[in-house]
């Protein structure tokens, strides 16, 4: 009897760390607290990757944010984010040392609780069963909504598969699983008809019978709305019959096996036991009926091998040797041709193909937990890839391919990091020329030290001249270009007045003069306020253009020190990175491909086991034909003996 480990039990991985970010909605401790929106473009970026499915990119673009400090004001978001993505990868200390460290900077309770929830499901998925039971033992009070049931389903689980039965049962209980409603199974929550299963089952284990195929049964009858809800009820009946089977019960064990449909994923076993369960009854006819339809089915089920024998051995217990004999080198037939299709997997197992088949046919761009083996390979690589679907199915192998394939991944990305490091080698090549031939020639067009300061000295003088035109309200000092002509048309005629002897000036040409002179004094007088402010602005200007130009130089003197060294810090980073990479990639290699040919050996032990009931099938098949052909001879002796007188 299996124990259910349900598919809904399980969702996708993918909505790990989405559901961890409605934790710290929280965070502050009010739930009703509307979410917050991203305040930060760096963190909103790597949300964008991680919700494209780009974890590889979201997680390590969010670490280089967190390492510059680009992330301050969503920083426990960011961390939850980034555990979660830890944690699905696998790195569950890295993981935990993230949630510890939230708890310890005083996430509240139910923030808490569902971290370690979340923490103690992927333990469990990857098989880590004592780490996620120590995971749950830190939840303090209940999850909000389903999430308790999940977690006592969890818990359940855990102590099913430590083969504590009895306290499975206990955990089962209190979630109201031996509740079974008459008119269907569904009830609550998806997790509770899997709880009601697991519960029967566990009693059954614990020794109470009685109750588990009680509760099994009431769930092998009832009603069912969906695929789910019919499929558990499948099971259940499976699980009763076979154990009415092993109890020596045949009319029940037909009694439940009846109720499994005949296409459903349980219809095979459940074909096989019916048979079985007639033959005990001593009906081999009955027992044909579902053998004969079983062993036409797909040969990679060990149920339709074992039908193949099977169907013989009720003809011949109807006496019809001749078709037994038939179907029995039929059943050696096959059983020999299935065995060399499986020499032939293994082979391409062996050669590399399985693997790089799979790659090819489920492709992804990035590392991501939520990916999964979808489609076999094709028939060129794996000619018999039926052969491989139950191990592939497994949850072990799946997880172990990922790995597998991210290690390409990390393979590949170092490989293009490298080609990158060459690139960023030539571009630093190619600045370091650039600033050797531009340097002079932004030295010719640099104003040197003694330029600046020649300038520095005309700037002091205009400011003293400025100074004592102010304090003498001077207003000539500030004529303009047409006021500075007439001032030397003006003083030309007064040196030229003043050349004649005083009898010969004319009276009426000196008061013309006068006249001159004052209007320009006047005007000059006019425009000195305006004209001084102007000259003041204009004095600023030429000081902050002065204060820039020094600026420049000094920028200009510090990066001709300082570019060369950080020329020199790039080649030194680049080197350092390239040292890294060229370290990393070997080990990386290497345990990729450890990680292939412990795949390769999982799957050739799969097909060899598979070889080896093969064999004593066959074995059985070839043991009866040489029984049928030793009672035929028998008969013919004991014929002829009758003849003789």
């Amino acid at each position: 009897m299996v124990m259910l480990r349900g598919a809904r039990f399980r969702p996708a991985l993918r909505r790990l760390s989405g559901a961890m970010l409605l934790c710290v909605a929280g965070w502050a401790g009010a739930a009703e607290t509307p979410p917050r929106s991203v305040e930060e473009p760096h963190y909103g970026d790597g949300l964008f990757h991680f919700y494209q499915e780009q974890y590889f990119t979201a997680i390590t673009g969010l670490m280089v944010s967190q390492h510059f400090k680009r992330v301050t004001r969503h920083a426990d978001e960011a961390e939850v984010l980034r555990g979660g993505m830890l944690l699905s990868y696998g790195m569950h200390r890295e993981a935990g040392e993230v949630f510890a460290r939230l708890i310890e900077q005083g996430a509240p309770p139910p923030v808490r609780d569902r971290a370690w929830f979340y923490l103690a499901k992927i333990r469990y998925q990857r098989g880590w069963l004592a780490e996620a039971k120590d995971a749950l033992g830190h939840i303090d009070r209940a999850l909000p909504g389903t999430l308790e049931d999940e977690r006592v389903l969890l818990q359940a689980n855990l102590l099913i598969a430590l083969a504590d039965y009895a306290g499975a049962v206990k955990v089962l209980s209190a979630l109201g699983a031996a509740d079974v409603p008459r008119k269907g199974i569904e009830r609550g929550t998806s997790a509770v008809p899997y709880a009601r299963f697991n519960l029967g089952v566990a009693l059954v284990k614990s020794g109470d019978g009685v109750q588990g195929s009680t509760l099994l049964d009431q769930i092998g009858s009832a009603a069912a709305s969906d695929e789910e809800q019919r499929a558990l009820r499948d099971r259940a009946n499976l699980a009763l019959g076979f154990a009415a089977l092993a109890n020596k019960q045949p009319d029940k064990a037909r009694s439940f096996l009846e109720r499994v449909r005949l296409t459903g994923l349980q219809a095979n076993k459940a074909l096989l036991g019916y048979g079985w369960a007639a033959a005990v009854l001593k009906s081999p006819k009955q027992a044909l009926v579902p053998w004969t339809e079983l062993a036409q089915r797909d040969p990679h089920d060990s149920a339709v091998l074992e039908a193949r024998i099977a169907v013989p051995y009720a003809y011949s217990e109807l006496g019809a040797r001749g078709q037994a004999l038939q179907r029995y080198q039929d059943a050696i037939a096959a059983f020999e041709g299935e065995g060399r299709a499986l020499d032939g997997s293994i082979a391409s197992i062996r050669s590399g193909l399985l693997l790089t088949s799979l790659l090819q046919r489920n492709p992804g761009s990035e590392m991501g937990w939520s990916w999964n083996i979808a489609t076999l390979p094709s028939a060129q690589a794996l000619p018999h890839a039926g052969h491989l679907a139950p191990l592939l199915a497994q949850h072990e192998f799946q997880e172990a391919f990922k790995n597998w394939r991210d290690l390409q991944f990390l393979s590949r990305n170092l490989q293009g990091w490298s080609e990158n490091l060459g690139v960023f080698g030539d571009m630093l090549a190619n600045r370091r020329k650039a600033y050797a031939e531009k340097l002079p020639q932004v030295r010719a067009k640099t104003p040197q030290d003694t330029a600046l300061a020649g300038l520095s000295q005309r700037r002091d003088g205009l400011s003293a001249e400025l100074q004592r035109a102010t304090v003498a309200a001077d207003g000539a000092a500030f004529f303009d270009a047409a006021q500075g002509d007439l001032l030397q048309l003006l003083a030309r005629a007064r040196a030229a007045q003043q050349a004649l002897p005083a009898d010969q000036q004319p009276a009426q040409a000196a008061e013309r003069l006068r006249l001159a002179q004052g209007a320009l004094t006047w005007e000059l007088a006019r425009q000195y306020p305006q004209r001084m402010h102007q000259a003041g602005r204009q004095l600023q200007a030429i000081d902050a253009q002065l204060i820039e130009a020094q600026q420049r130089d000094t920028a200009l003197a510090q990066a001709q020190k300082i570019e060369p060294q950080r020329f020199e810090a790039f080649a030194a980073r680049i080197a350092e990175l390239d040292k890294r990479i060229q370290a990393l990639s070997p080990r990386v290699v290497a345990l990729g491909a450890e990680q292939q040919l412990a795949m390769q050996e999982m799957a050739v032990a799969e097909l060899q086991h598979q070889k080896q009931r093969l064999a004593a099938y066959a074995t059985q098949a070839q043991f009866a034909v040489a029984q049928l052909y030793d009672r035929a001879t028998l008969a013919a002796g004991e014929g002829n003996d009758a003849k003789q007188p």
